[in-house]
């Protein structure tokens, strides 16, 4: 037998009160795995905690009535063991001690999970017979499982297809299974690698964030977007151009760089010349890190002045150590504290890379020396001052 116990603070134990105990074992899923596993049943025990000697002495009648409910007509299969409890004062009288899940079926009734069990047993079946390689994680997960129930027969179909049949280098939107979608995959992708990391063998599955760097599907380029901001072209006949950075390495085109964070910025930036002008929009400049000939190239970041915009420095000069940033000071941002705004979401990391003076803005934004969570976005700095930043 298998004891179970009761929340603590919880005494006189009634029928609810042990169906609330097995319904905190059903939910976390230990049930149906030891079912799956064809774990031998042992009866469970839950302990009431019934009432003193003391206790009955001193409040007969409630002790008496807490006992009769126990008497009254249980689910067949749930027995109570009784106990002598009295003395001098009030007498011996019998009272209910422990209550006895004596099967699996009492157990199903007890908590009305009947439909809920075969439906399970039906997935298992089913998962055993087509993706035998995920029967164990199947046993191991049934409330994951009941949670998607509808959807397993397109769950084994996708898994498959994926390890049988999948071209090299497809793109979800290739994966051929009646009635699933793109839509289907990136709703279950937690489900469906769960399967895939127990169905395909190690060598088809990869490195990467996401689900489809993992499982070999193709994977959108990231682009980089550049203009030169005095009118000239990059290419003849071409001003502006957004390229994957996989192919931005063999252009290697001349000139100083900027990296600015806003899209109106990177439209309205000053006309310096011999600039190439890199549109970073937010942690999306992490992409220029692949852009090997920056290194060899002089490299001014302005970012937003808040706590990201630091972050997003320190990545960028982690890579250049070259990169200057701009607009991106003390003096900026107090001169400008009608313009002050709130971030949402400040973050606290260890920067490496910013100089003593971005270093000591950065640790005055994070403690919140001037204002909690304060932010100066880098277009409600005056135009002027940008000017005179780049020398115009």
């Amino acid at each position: 037998m298998r004891t179970l116990s009761l929340p603590r603070g919880v005494r006189w134990a009634t029928k609810d009160d042990v169906v609330s105990v097995l319904r905190t074992r059903w939910a976390a899923g230990t049930d149906l795995t030891e079912l799956a596993l064809g774990s031998a049943w042992e009866p469970l025990v839950i302990g009431l905690r019934p009432p003193s000697a003391a206790q009955y002495a001193d409040d007969f009648d409630a002790v008496q009535a807490w006992a009769n409910r126990w008497r009254a007509r249980l689910p067949a299969g749930l027995h109570v063991q009784w106990q002598v409890v009295g003395g001098r004062r009030s007498g011996a009288v019998q009272l209910p001690v422990r209550a006895v899940i004596e099967t699996r079926e009492v157990l199903w009734r007890l908590l009305q999970v009947e439909t809920q069990v075969s439906l399970f047993e039906k997935i298992l079946a089913q998962v055993a017979s087509d993706l035998p390689d995920a029967r164990t994680w199947v046993a191991r997960h049934p409330q994951r499982v009941l949670a998607v129930a509808p959807h397993w027969s397109s769950f084994i179909a996708v898994v498959r297809w994926v390890r049988d049949a999948m071209p090299t280098g497809a793109w979800i939107r290739q994966v051929d299974v009646p009635g699933v979608d793109t839509k289907f995959v990136e709703a279950h992708r937690e489900t469906l690698a769960a399967l895939l990391e127990v169905c395909l063998p190690p060598e088809r599955i990869f490195t990467g964030s996401s689900f489809a760097q993992r499982y070999g599907f193709a994977v959108k380029p990231a682009y980089a977007r550049l203009r030169r901001p005095d009118g000239t072209h990059l290419l003849p006949g071409v001003s502006e151009m957004a390229v994957p950075v996989s192919e931005l390495n063999a252009l290697d085109l001349p000139g100083q760089v900027f990296v600015v964070e806003n899209e109106t910025t990177y439209h309205a930036f000053p006309p310096v010349p011999d600039t190439l002008l890199f549109l970073g929009s937010g942690y999306g400049v992490s992409r220029l890190l692949q852009v090997d000939w920056l290194a060899h190239r002089p490299v001014t970041y302005w970012g937003d002045l808040d706590t990201h915009g630091f972050v997003m420095l320190d990545r960028l000069r982690a890579r250049f150590p070259q990169v200057r940033s701009m607009l991106m000071d003390r003096t900026t941002l107090l001169e400008h504290e009608r313009h002050w705004g709130v971030e949402d979401s400040p973050v606290n990391a260890h920067l490496e890379h910013l100089s003593a003076d971005e270093a000591a803005l950065y640790v005055d934004l994070v403690e919140d020396r001037y204002a909690v969570g304060l932010r100066l976005e880098q277009e409600r700095i005056r135009f002027g001052r940008v000017l005179a930043a780049v020398g115009l």
